[in-house]
């Protein structure tokens, strides 16, 4: 598990949170009137620095014939290895539009988010995944900047193996569980769900 700063923020993301984004001056962890857990805050102007995880928006478009679309990711993290498509959220933009504008961006593929398969967390990344099934309206499967290669999978097929992201491995058990019709939404799968998983961003 990644080594976390104080206040259970990864430490990586805390190496980024030093100096108060009001003064400049050094930011102290510790007790702070009026908050019920210590925080990072400013002992010059008083500025607490709160610390909340990104929201990533992603989709798992479903073709006519059952078959969901994935994308073997061009970009660390995760290199090389399958996910669906998604990315940060915007701050112009609602929940669904940056899913639908994500996909685009990485597939080609035009999409619109039908429901939610599920919404995970992982204070190792700093983030929260919302995952929505999606209808393929448009557009072609393709490379992009963001992608090596674009395809769909039979349910039999998904390459678990290969995945990149725990989430990615969450939201298709999830899906497929759904599909099955599995009220409590999770779907065991035998192989490549326990090995360790780089940080993500998607």
């Amino acid at each position: 598990m990644t080594e976390s700063a104080p206040g259970g923020v990864p430490g990586w993301l805390a190496a980024t949170i030093r100096y108060c984004s009001r003064c400049g001056e050094g930011l102290v962890f510790g007790p702070v009137d009026g908050e019920e857990r210590p925080r990072l805050s400013c002992p010059r102007c008083r500025y607490v620095a709160y610390v909340n995880p990104r929201l990533v928006v992603t989709t798992l478009p479903v073709t006519q014939a059952g078959e969901v679309v994935l994308l073997r990711r061009g970009i660390e993290p995760g290199y090389g290895a399958w996910a669906q498509p998604g990315g940060f959220l915007e701050i112009d933009e609602t929940a669904t539009e940056g899913a639908i504008r994500e996909t685009v961006e990485e597939t080609g593929l035009l999409v619109e988010p039908t429901h939610v398969v599920g919404i995970y967390s992982r204070p190792q990344a700093a983030i929260v995944v919302v995952a929505w099934e999606a209808r393929i309206v448009g557009g072609e499967a393709q490379p992009t900047p963001d992608s090596l290669e674009v395809r769909s999978f039979a349910p039999a097929a998904i390459p678990w193996p290969q995945l990149a992201f725990q989430t990615t491995s969450w939201a298709l058990r999830d899906w497929l569980g759904g599909r099955a019709g599995n009220s409590s939404g999770r779907f065991i799968v035998g192989h490549g769900l326990e090995r360790d998983y780089p940080e993500e961003s998607a």
